[in-house]
């Protein structure tokens, strides 16, 4: 690779890497708006026109009692003044307009590479499908929000919740391996069929165990049982078969949901201490040594947030902020499963 090139696709990854975090604040901020419960305060889907937020008492008004038409104020919120209607909509107004900035940065910036002629033909492809996803990432989004505003309906459906976080999630790892695609020699790469595996049976547990944590957030099963390390007293708590088909109660029940999420991360953490001590055996790797380190590291503050997370799961401020902290901390894991993943080879190619 000639030096023009190694150039090039050094600043397209570093506009993708740029992307990269701007998806996770985006994420963090979804986090927010469901746990401040602000998802339902715009009733409307309106991407270019919904870029401004009220400018004046009147619009105020007419943005409010738009919202007073919803079950989640009828019946949830019916002593909101103005005031706590304003600070619901800024969250999901900024949530909303972040997520229009972070299409603006792509775009100029493909706009930029394509007319300096940095993009080599094997970047195009990829560049469509990055747009796309995040394109049905937005639909997914409203998808989300109109599954609140229907009657009976108090927040957003927690299967949708799921769809559009790990949707969020999918958009994340693409840009990432796009990036990594960009920057990672094959002298950096580590051929090693045995951890490849176990590395990706790591990554499966891990996107189901973020599909539940987002059934948690969806549910608000955290409160169902804010005790550790019982589950209100038990091992195995009551009431996970209350629902009729059983299946229901795997996605639907929230103290069953609180179970999974929990022995899903004991389960992740024992694979992960597992591969650890195996991938020991790689030596003259400097890059994945660093990131063998990092993948042990933040699963244990991953596990410490969540613990933290369901102590304080009756406090709404400190669940604010123990579920972010405990939401940005899955994110970094997903990084680190990512960037493990693509230096890992089953064989080396000749």
């Amino acid at each position: 690779m000639d030096t023009i090139t190694q150039k090039n696709n050094r600043q397209v990854a570093i506009w993708l890497l740029i992307g990269v975090g701007m998806i996770m604040i985006q994420v963090l901020l979804g986090g927010i708006t469901r746990l401040t419960e602000s998802g339902l305060s715009i009733t409307e889907w309106k991407p270019v026109t919904g870029s401004l937020p009220p400018l004046n008492e009147a619009a105020w008004q007419a943005e409010f009692d738009k919202y007073k038409g919803t079950d989640q104020f009828k019946y949830v919120h019916q002593n909101f003044s103005l005031s706590d209607f304003k600070f619901i909509f800024f969250w999901e107004w900024f949530h909303r307009v972040w997520a229009r900035l972070l299409a603006v940065v792509f775009a100029i910036g493909f706009i930029y590479f394509i007319v300096k002629k940095k993009f080599s033909k094997q970047m195009i492809m990829p560049m469509i499908v990055l747009f796309v996803l995040g394109g049905l990432q937005g639909l997914i989004g409203w998808i989300m929000v109109a599954s609140g505003l229907v009657p009976e309906k108090y927040f957003v459906g927690h299967v949708e919740l799921a769809t559009h976080f790990i949707a969020a999630l999918g958009l994340l790892f693409y840009t990432l391996w796009f990036a990594l695609s960009l920057l990672i020699t094959p002298q950096q790469k580590v051929y090693n069929t045995s951890l490849k595996k176990w590395m990706l049976v790591i990554a499966v547990v891990l996107v189901v165990q973020l599909a539940y944590g987002a059934f948690m957030a969806g549910l608000k099963a955290a409160v169902t049982a804010p005790t550790w390390p019982d589950i209100n007293g038990a091992a195995i708590p009551d009431g996970m078969n209350e629902l009729v088909p059983f299946a229901k109660n795997l996605v639907s029940n929230n103290i069953t949901v609180h179970f999974i999420h929990r022995g899903l991360a004991y389960l992740l953490t024992a694979l992960i201490a597992f591969w650890f001590f195996k991938a020991a055996a790689v030596k003259e790797n400097t890059l994945f040594s660093r990131w063998r380190i990092r993948i042990l590291g933040v699963v244990l503050l991953q596990v410490v947030l969540g613990i933290l997370t369901v102590l304080n799961a009756t406090d709404n401020s400190k669940l604010v902020l123990f579920g972010v902290l405990h939401q940005f901390a899955g994110m970094l894991l997903l990084i680190t499963v990512t960037v493990l993943l693509y230096l890992l080879q089953s064989k080396k190619v000749q």
